[in-house]
């Protein structure tokens, strides 16, 4: 998994001055690595995350967007979970914040997939939505006959809309459910290539390259 690692630390360091770009990752990340939650009574949002820095930086993302204050939360590892993970989670204005990222509709449903704004935007944006999915749940492995980059949806409709995002930015994917769990999947060679440009990977684009090219 050291170029999953490679990956996610190169896309956390991006900061595009954008709003709507910034919109797009932030808005993906929550979906991917978590969304709505009912606490009490209210609708909150929460993110699971696996290093403090990842979740750092969404705590700040949100703070910089929308005003909103997250709490951060280490949840140790247990019987089911084999890490600890960093939770981000926003109880006080987690409705107004679920509306603001498209999480919630204008009569208070939830979105399972992306907002549709999102998934039809400009290229910048499409590339967020995958930098935002990739860094919640997504992972590369090394070049060769069995490459794949993938990320883990948390169901059908929001795997769709990371295909669609994808079909937009001429990178074709796959979705894939196996056992109950939804992935999206791309395993040509030149479209991971692709992605990992469109996500902003260059560094690793690179490595990658490198890595092909001698296994070839």
């Amino acid at each position: 998994m050291a170029l999953t690692a490679d990956v996610k630390t190169e896309l956390m360091a991006i900061r595009d001055p954008r709003p709507a770009v910034r919109n797009a990752e932030v808005t993906a990340l929550l979906r991917f690595s978590g969304g709505l939650r009912s606490i009490s009574g209210r609708i909150a949002i929460e993110a699971e995350l696996e290093s403090e820095g990842m979740a750092r930086r969404v705590a700040r993302d949100i703070m910089e967007l929308y005003g909103v204050r997250p709490e951060m939360a280490l949840v140790q590892a247990s019987g089911q979970r084999q890490g600890s993970t960093f939770v981000v989670r926003v109880i006080d204005g987690g409705e107004t914040l679920a509306r603001q990222t498209g999480l919630l509709d204008a009569r208070r449903r939830p979105v399972r997939c992306l907002p549709n704004k999102l998934t039809t935007g400009a290229r910048p944006e499409l590339g967020a939505i995958w930098r935002g999915a990739f860094l919640a749940n997504g992972s590369l492995t090394d070049p060769g006959r069995s490459a794949v980059l993938e990320v883990v949806c948390p169901g059908g409709e929001s795997a769709m809309a990371l295909v669609g995002a994808a079909h937009r930015i001429d990178v074709a994917s796959k979705a894939r459910e196996v056992r109950g769990v939804h992935r999206v999947v791309i395993r040509d060679g030149e479209a991971i290539r692709a992605m990992l440009q469109a996500m902003g990977a260059v560094q690793t684009v690179e490595e990658w390259e490198q890595l092909r090219q001698r296994r070839e």
